[in-house]
């Protein structure tokens, strides 16, 4: 499938880092628990967030060879004192600031390591995005607030990579969650109802013994998820559940329920 266009990455890294600052700066709780990830509190996800983008802008920038200790990320501690927004806002608007620059740099092709086997800036760019697409809906969520739609080219493409991601896990971890995704004979559909004709936003997963396979395109599958592309996204991530308003199930509940509950990133 083909991606968006490496410079597309960039900006929206920098569209999404400000979506999510805006939750910060609205007075929402930094001490609040992130419902989808209830071990953090809003405060340790922004933390957790910059790391990551520190952490790959030292891995684009000095275009590593192997993977590095996030510590000798400069800035990945964050702000030294705890509970203050303004500081965290500005730490996480400095943090993808610099990614990006790091990113534009290197252009798509440009060498730097990654856990995927894929090392280039190009992968990188993508999985930022995603990073802070998910973790952005994440802290709206904990701050109360309605998570916006996303870019329709986004989302499908957080879509996309998600499916790649899980059909790697399931390749390179053979013993974890995610063996138990093979059920011949059975798929899932994906349908997302508020997108034009320009934009191929349904997906056909089938789960061989050999492992995940997908593709684009309207098929007849074993269960069905139907909804608002952004909703999609988020069910499929297990931001917000599968019988939220707007989205419906049709056909084999329990497929889509196993694949929710073992397709994991790791």
């Amino acid at each position: 499938m083909t991606r968006l266009a490496h410079d597309r990455y960039c900006d929206e890294v920098a569209h999404q880092a400000g979506r999510f600052g805006s939750v910060l700066s609205s007075g929402a709780d930094l001490s609040a628990t992130v419902p989808t990830c209830p071990d953090w509190t809003l405060e340790d996800l922004v933390r957790h967030v910059g790391r990551a983008l520190r952490w790959t802008e030292l891995i684009v920038r000095t275009r590593a060879q192997e993977d590095v200790p996030i510590d000798r990320a400069p800035g990945a501690a964050g702000p030294d004192a705890r509970g203050d927004a303004a500081a965290l806002e500005s730490w996480l608007a400095e943090s993808a600031a610099t990614v990006v620059r790091a990113l534009r740099e290197a252009g798509p092709d440009g060498r730097a390591w990654s856990w995927s086997g894929e090392h280039t800036a190009g992968f990188w760019a993508r999985r930022v995005t995603h990073e802070l697409v998910v973790h952005g809906a994440d802290a709206a969520l904990a701050a109360g607030r309605s998570v916006e739609p996303v870019a329709a080219d986004v989302a499908a493409d957080a879509i996309d990579e998600w499916l790649d991601i899980v059909r790697f896990v399931q390749r390179v971890v053979p013993d974890g969650p995610a063996r138990a995704l093979r059920a011949p004979g059975r798929s899932i559909h994906l349908h997302a109802t508020d997108t034009g004709a320009d934009l191929d936003a349904e997906w056909l997963i089938e789960l061989p013994e050999d492992g995940v396979t997908w593709r684009r395109g309207h098929e007849k599958a074993t269960v069905a998820l139907r909804g608002p592309l952004t909703d999609v996204l988020l069910a499929f991530y297990r931001r917000i559940p599968v019988d939220a308003p707007g989205l419906q199930v049709l056909g084999d509940r329990e497929l889509l329920e196993l694949w929710l509950e073992k397709a994991t990133f790791a």
